[in-house]
């Protein structure tokens, strides 16, 4: 190279002014200078701080020699001694500091040739660090697949108002997306449902899934299993952790942390043979309070867990807590609505010896809430008797209440020898006046023997069903008024036969409603039912549920058949 003045430097390059080595050395650019054999002539401050690696122990090496990744960039280099033309490419070696910079480090240089006097002399290469973007990719990256694991998270976990179910999908998804070990545990609630179980200061939690990667499954029956309890004690880190809603991490965790995490110390020498080497406890947090913890583990090679990992998990966790604290406030206000529903759906009254009932309720098998059905039999003066069937609009604890006030308003009502649209009137009426926020359908029929003949009136409920022996079913049209509780009023009734013999079929819409199938479709299938109209009214109904192949239904049903003795 041309003598330009001493540089004072390692290697010796030489420097034409101190305007020229304040630029070079004074950059925070790296700038690199290498000889026609690609071996280093100069490096300036800024590179010798990037490598970590002083400017003395460049002299005579190469890029490979010094970088790794050099021997594509020496190739690079080549090319543009031999045509002149400049070149960019990439260089990625060790951090200098690898606390501040974790992974590898990349440079992104530009390399031209020096002439001088139409002499090649060598390669002078200028780089910035592009290392910081590469990390914000990468970081971005870890964002958007922590993401669409809650995204997918959310169509997997929660997909039915069951806690059980759901912890079970939670722990599924958490092995192998997050832990190779998994166990989720939610507080035992009180039978009156007033909050979580405390006995003599232990709270109790009940294991409610487990899941594991493959390898580790036989370890999990000696680590516990669904229903297990556990008791935990003031102070204890699973208790520490639902209380204050942080998670607890125990990377490379030695056995006195494991202890720690587990109310069953013994457990420790199973995590350490199924070759778990840390630890994350995470809360099931809802508003006010966290259901339960979920423990999560990695064992064998899998790293261990990261501050995107705790991040994730706490996300899933919470997504499962909503599902778990709705499921749990689903089953309680089932348990009560059906508790009450059957206090309330007692058997009818008997009626008079000329009249046969018997009845059916069939609860759904679905999420719904139970419903507002019931069904009565008023036994009235003169050998008369009041067949009731009815429907609460709207499902759960408050439409049980519902039904109970309209039952009682019927029977009140019927008490007074009225006629049937004349009680439906009524009972509309009053239910307005007192404030019931439910409106029902309600179907009438009144049976008298001494005639031979039923009255009936509809308060838009679905008509009955006559049989008779040795004919098809026949549906009763009557004319549909507004559903009680609209205090529109305007009944009207229909008086037909009703030979000896002969069974009237009361229900609700829970009978014969299907999704996608037209009511009329459905009332006119029980035309084509043959039923032993003369055996018991029990074998009936079984029957009746059997030929209208009535499973798993979205709402309650509930079943009146009343049949007219012979005289």
């Amino acid at each position: 190279m041309t003598e330009l003045g001493s540089l004072d430097h390692p290697t010796g390059a030489p420097c034409e002014c101190g305007l020229l080595r304040g630029m070079v050395e004074g950059t925070e650019a790296s700038v690199v200078v290498l000889d026609q054999e690609l071996r280093y002539l100069y490096v300036n401050p800024a590179w010798a701080r990037a490598s970590g690696m002083p400017a003395a122990a460049f002299r005579g090496r190469t890029l490979s020699q010094v970088l790794p990744s050099g021997e594509a960039a020496d190739e690079v280099v080549r090319h543009v001694l031999e045509d002149g033309r400049p070149r960019e490419t990439t260089v990625a070696g060790p951090p200098a500091d690898s606390s501040s910079h974790p992974g590898r480090r990349r440079w992104r240089g530009t390399f031209h040739r020096l002439e001088a006097d139409g002499q090649v002399l060598g390669v002078c290469g200028i780089g910035v660090e592009v290392s910081n973007l590469r990390w914000y990719l990468s970081d971005l990256e870890r964002v958007h697949q922590r993401l669409a694991l809650l995204d997918t998270a959310a169509t997997r976990i929660g997909t039915t108002l069951h806690a059980r179910t759901t912890c079970t999908e939670l722990a599924d998804f958490l092995v192998p997306s997050l832990a190779d070990a998994v166990g989720v545990a939610t507080l035992v609630e009180e039978e009156q449902g007033n909050g979580p179980l405390s006995l003599a200061g232990m709270l109790r939690l009940r294991i409610m899934a487990v899941s594991a990667a493959r390898e580790l499954r036989r370890y999990l029956l000696l680590l516990g299993v669904p229903g297990d309890h556990l008791d935990i004690a003031r102070g204890h880190v699973v208790r520490n952790c639902m209380n204050s809603g942080r998670p607890w991490l125990a990377n490379h965790a030695s056995d006195d942390l494991m202890r720690k995490v587990t109310p069953i110390p013994e457990r420790v020498g199973v995590w350490r043979s199924a070759g778990i080497h840390s630890l994350l406890l995470v809360p099931l947090p809802t508003t006010g309070r966290s259901v339960g913890a979920v423990l999560l583990g990695r064992a064998g090679a899998s790293a261990p867990f990261s501050d995107e990992d705790i991040l994730t998990a706490q996300g899933l966790a919470a997504r499962a807590a909503v599902a778990i604290d709705s499921a749990h406030r689903y089953t309680t206000e089932h348990t009560m609505a059906r508790e009450l529903q059957a206090a309330l759906l007692s058997e009818p009254h008997s009626p008079h010896p000329d009249v046969e009932v018997a009845t059916r309720y069939l609860p759904s098998g679905r999420s719904a809430l139970v419903g507002g059905d019931w069904y009565d039999s008023i036994p009235l003066p003169d050998g008369r008797t009041l067949l009731v069937m009815g429907d609460v609009m709207g499902h759960g604890f408050h439409a049980a209440v519902a039904m109970s006030q309209y039952r009682a308003l019927l029977r009140t009502v019927a008490a007074t020898g009225a006629t049937v649209d004349a009680i439906l009137s009524e009972v509309d009426r009053r239910v307005a006046h007192i404030g019931l926020d439910r409106a029902a359908t309600c179907l009438l029929t009144l049976m008298d023997p001494r005639t031979g003949t039923c009255t009936l009136a509809s308060a838009g409920h679905l008509p009955p069903v006559m049989l008779r022996s040795g004919c098809p079913p026949e549906v009763l049209w009557v004319t549909a008024g507004p559903p009680l509780g609209t205090e529109l009023g305007d009944y009207e009734a229909r008086t037909v036969p009703i030979a000896p013999g002969t069974v009237l079929l009361l229900y609700t819409d829970g009978l014969v409603e299907e999704r996608g199938t037209d009511i009329d479709v459905s009332l006119q299938a029980f035309t084509r039912l043959r039923l032993p109209v003369d055996g018991p009214l029990e074998d009936l109904l079984d029957t009746l549920l059997a030929q209208l192949a009535i499973g798993v239904r979205e709402d309650d049903v509930a079943l009146l058949a009343a049949r007219r003795r012979s005289a």
